[in-house]
């Protein structure tokens, strides 16, 4: 049996999904307004999957296109959503064939 998917993840877990460092993700909070996760009475932070896929667009804009002004950034996010998404989705597609290269390189040399 399948386990359902979580609907919120900790900040510990979005920070390994993402490989983005906790530091990072309440900065870009802040100055990202499409980033909103919820926080608990202790001020722990719940993120969504949503959350977490404007984390990797936002990653992929300043990593893979190179755009790294906090304006720029929030341009690019509003202006080619689209565009983004579908560089998002292919680059996701390279990191797990990637890995999957990786994995049958390992059995080979076994």
């Amino acid at each position: 049996m399948e386990e359902a998917e979580k609907i919120y993840y900790s900040l510990r877990e979005t920070e390994l999904e993402t490989g983005i460092p906790a530091s990072t993700l309440r900065y870009w909070e802040k100055q990202f307004e499409e980033l909103s996760p919820r926080k608990d009475g202790h001020g722990n932070r719940y993120y969504t999957r949503a959350d977490q896929e404007i984390i990797k667009r936002i990653k992929y804009i300043r990593d893979e296109l190179k755009i790294t002004r906090i304006e720029a950034i929030r341009k690019e996010l509003k202006g080619n959503e689209k565009k983004s998404d579908e560089r998002q989705a292919a680059l996701d597609i390279l990191l797990r064939v990637r890995e999957e290269l990786c994995e049958i390189r390992k059995m080979i040399k076994q």
